[in-house]
């Protein structure tokens, strides 16, 4: 199955953690090459009307600032997507339930696994974007 059919799978569980208030981080990792661009992570904002994550791009050289910007879920979705499958080829939804990983392997085919939670409690990013 093409990643971006899993992808939107894999998606679909972001979602469905969101509003069960079980996601606790979302990071993509492991990429192609060493690039200056080293993780991205997404953490949960949330308030009485709506929820946002704040997405932070950290990089290797520790002289280049890490970026930050607060979106909306489906913001981000569009966000991450420009990602992949270069330069990252994974990525792990943690909650508090179960650890979801996707990964594209080098033919292009996804697959999405699912491990014991690392996080029992979701920590929420600073709003002080």
């Amino acid at each position: 199955m093409p990643y971006q059919d899993v992808l939107v799978l894999f998606w679909e569980q972001v979602k469905e953690s969101v509003q069960e208030g079980r996601f606790a981080k979302l990071t993509m990792a492991k990429t192609i090459g060493k690039l200056e661009l080293k993780n991205i992570f997404v953490r949960p904002i949330y308030s009485e009307d709506d929820f946002k994550v704040l997405v932070k791009l950290r990089y290797r050289p520790r002289e280049v600032e890490d970026e930050e910007q607060e979106l909306t879920l489906e913001e981000a979705f569009v966000f991450l997507k420009q990602y992949l499958p270069k330069p990252f080829v994974s990525i792990i939804l943690f909650t508090t339930t179960k650890d979801v990983i996707f990964k594209i392997n080098k033919k292009g085919a996804a697959s999405i696994t699912e491990n014991p939670p690392t996080f029992h409690d979701v920590i929420e990013a600073k709003e002080d974007v």
